[in-house]
């Protein structure tokens, strides 16, 4: 480094990186404090930059418990890889899978003639934590659970400083850290947003994985838009049977400022956070999508599964759920009259666009009526609600149904 201009970010990097080591001098504003806090650590370890890796797996009796201990999260991941690679494509990117503490469980194919670290370092059994291999992304999540992106000369051996990761944490419905999901690329820097691709192939898993852990509990899926809630981008709660918040997975932390960590949250029930009792979503199950409002004052649209052991159990017709002690009117027998009362949605209504809810009972009416040519009982059939109801939302709207006949 005898050039006294530093142009790139990853030389500047290199120079701090060199400063702090041999000088004591703080990169301050170079690289982020996950990352300085990293060679930190590192460094107290008595790690040195110019260290040979050997990548060595863990014992084959190590790798076979954490592949047994983590079946479930490993199966999320088996669902997700397919999809995974292909998003990857040509990108001459590797994603890989851990465990908590690091230990790789699942890694998609090297098939880059030029990598020389990917193939070595992304096997089964390599363990990838800070104390094994210095700071990288996944040694940086398996420490803080945070989200991480170490690239070039940011990693603390000199031996990786070719390689660009970015890694985002993975939780169970104990809140706990049970996986880390990764994206590297070796010696060509990401040409995308690697955070975004991560962060929604992360949460896609996780989102598996707090399923398949969920035995009697209602589990409520929301969302702005019903076109997004079966996507990453949904936000997922768990109740049990009386009613009390189990578990959410990260997006909906986000959308409820609730930590996914029961520890760090008050105890909350439905009426905590719904404007609706545990009956009422409980009886929702298997009807579709819903409008309803949330205690903090957003309005979402919810679909509620009853998920038992084996997998979701949709209710039958005018079944009442196992919990609810006395019997409740379904929710797809009222067109609300507020916007705290819940409202069947059709997917087909897209991204309803209506000023209000009223506006948008008077959407879904006229559509029914246009698409069964005026027919009041078909209409009613259709939204499975009685004939009398439609006539008096009709009314109540000022719609004219023989105007629909042809």
């Amino acid at each position: 480094m005898n050039n006294p201009f530093f142009v790139t970010r990853q030389e500047r990097v290199a120079l701090a990186r060199q400063r702090y080591f041999e000088e004591g001098i703080l990169p301050t504003g170079v690289v982020s404090d996950a990352i300085f806090q990293s060679w930190t650590r590192c460094h107290r370890g008595h790690h040195k930059s110019q260290d040979r890796i050997e990548f060595q797996p863990v014992s084959i009796s190590r790798s076979q418990l954490a592949l047994q201990k983590n079946r479930v999260l490993h199966e999320a991941w088996l669902s997700e890889m397919p999809a995974l690679g292909n998003a990857l494509g040509s990108a001459h990117c590797s994603a890989i899978l851990t465990d908590a503490t690091g230990v790789l469980i699942g890694a998609t194919p090297a098939n880059h003639m030029e990598q020389r670290i990917i193939p070595i370092a992304h096997r089964i059994g390599v363990n990838l934590s800070e104390a094994y291999v210095g700071t990288t992304a996944p040694g940086i999540v398996a420490r803080t659970g945070k989200p991480a992106s170490v690239w070039g000369a940011e990693h603390f051996n000199d031996a990786v400083s070719t390689m660009y990761c970015t890694a985002a944490p993975i939780h169970n419905i104990q809140g706990q850290l049970a996986g880390i999901l990764d994206i590297s690329s070796e010696g060509i820097p990401f040409k995308f947003d690697p955070s975004s691709v991560v962060g929604l192939y992360a949460a896609s898993i996780e989102n598996r994985l707090l399923m398949a852990q969920s035995t009697d509990l209602l589990i409520v899926k929301f969302q702005f838009l019903p076109a997004i809630i079966d996507t990453p981008m949904v936000g997922m709660i768990g109740f049990d049977l009386a009613g009390q918040l189990t578990w959410l997975n990260s997006v909906a932390s986000q959308l409820l400022s609730l930590s996914v960590v029961p520890e760090e949250r008050p105890q909350c029930s439905v009426n905590d956070i719904f404007e609706v009792g545990f009956d009422q979503l409980a009886s929702q199950v298997g009807h579709g999508f819903h409008a309803q409002q949330l205690r903090n004052g957003l309005q979402v649209f919810t679909t509620c599964t009853l998920q038992k052991q084996g997998g979701p159990t949709h209710l039958a017709k005018h079944e009442a759920p196992p919990t609810v002690s006395t019997p409740t009117a379904m929710v797809t027998d009222i067109l609300p009259h507020s916007p705290s009362s819940a409202r069947p949605v059709d997917m087909a209504d897209g991204y309803l666009p209506a000023s209000s809810l009223k506006q948008a009972d008077a959407d879904l009416i006229r559509k029914r009526l246009t698409e069964f040519k005026g027919n009041v009982s078909q209409v009613a059939k259709q939204l499975q609600v009685s004939r009398g109801l439609i006539y008096r939302r009709l009314q109540e709207l000022g719609i004219d149904a023989a105007l629909y006949k042809k």
